[in-house]
């Protein structure tokens, strides 16, 4: 008589340690010249480097967060012969994120206003007097992107989650309304697109101390 296979063991695999959450965030904008972020994380202890130089951060955002959109869409072939498709293949998939920043500040209002974050078209520093016209046709420049967000691990241990978007600009804009009952809010979508030279429109990566203190031993 043959002995069945044992039933499978539905805890088998659960682990809660990599249910996580993303505490808090933060967001770097630099102008499409500037470095690309290639290794973001120290190889020996997972601790977080220094970015390129241009990047400035966005600063505070709504309590909303982040929020990262992958729209995708499939091409199906059908055939007379079945009723489900026979073929799909990818169509598009397109990656975007979303976020209200909350600071009035050079980044927020030059990706708002789609401005260069430097050079001939860099806003004057806080305290001092901008000044910026509507061109009548918008350039819609193009800029590097880097996502932080920072969750910690039994140990106290730092896990980073970061995603790179190496050539993105702005796609869509919320209301930016003035109210006594509200912040000023510079609320904008921005996509990302294949960069030429890192051959993609995104790289993620997970690493750092806590992250490190979950491997086996």
């Amino acid at each position: 008589m043959t002995t069945p296979p044992p039933a499978p063991d539905l805890d088998a695999g659960l682990n809660t340690s990599l249910i996580r959450k993303q505490l808090t965030q933060a967001i770097y904008a630099a102008d499409y010249s500037a470095a690309a972020v290639s290794a973001p994380f120290d190889e020996t202890t997972g601790a977080l480097l220094a970015l390129p130089a241009g990047y400035v951060a966005v600063g505070y955002t709504t309590d909303d967060g982040l929020t990262f959109t992958s729209d995708l869409s499939m091409a199906d072939t059908t055939s007379s012969q079945s009723v489900e498709p026979t073929r799909s293949d990818v169509e598009s998939d397109v990656v975007t994120a979303g976020y209200a920043p909350q600071e009035t500040n050079a980044a927020t209002v030059s990706m708002y206003k789609g401005l260069s974050l430097a050079g001939a078209d860099a806003l004057p520093a806080i305290g001092e007097q901008w000044a910026m016209s509507r061109p009548a046709v918008p350039r819609v420049p193009y800029y590097r992107l880097l996502f932080i967000g920072v969750d910690y691990a039994d140990n106290g241990g730092e896990i980073y989650q970061v995603k790179f978007y190496p050539r993105a600009r702005v796609t869509s804009k919320d209301d930016s309304q003035w109210a006594r009952s509200t912040e000023t809010q510079w609320p904008v979508t921005v996509q990302a697109y294949r960069d030429p030279v890192l051959q993609t429109a995104e790289k993620e990566w997970i690493d750092g101390p806590g992250w490190r203190a979950l491997a086996t031993p």
